[in-house]
């Protein structure tokens, strides 16, 4: 497997602090979506929630729900069955399929 680090940390130099952060969701073979973005909404077992900029750092499982990314230009939509989300300094991760 290569390195799928390096797109995420060239995401990360384009971070605005306080106005957006990086997120990337991925699966074993495919990446849904990899970019800046300003919220990002889900769902886990205490019910659903959002992620803002400068969230302290967060890791959760989530249930099956619509994860929604906001963008400056459009939101965009994922139906997932499942997943981990983990936040650490405008880094968001999101591992589905597991």
């Amino acid at each position: 497997m290569g390195d799928d680090s390096k797109p995420l940390e060239n995401v990360l130099d384009k971070v605005e602090k306080g106005k957006n952060m990086a997120v990337k969701v991925y699966s074993p073979f495919k990446v849904y979506y990899e970019g800046l973005a300003n919220s990002v909404s889900a769902a886990s077992l205490t019910g659903e929630f959002d992620i803002l900029p400068k969230h302290h750092n967060f890791i959760t499982l989530l249930v099956p729900c619509d994860l929604v990314i906001r963008t400056d230009k459009e939101d965009e939509t994922f139906p997932i069955s499942g997943g981990i989300m983990h936040v650490k300094a405008d880094d968001l991760v999101v591992f589905l399929d597991v």
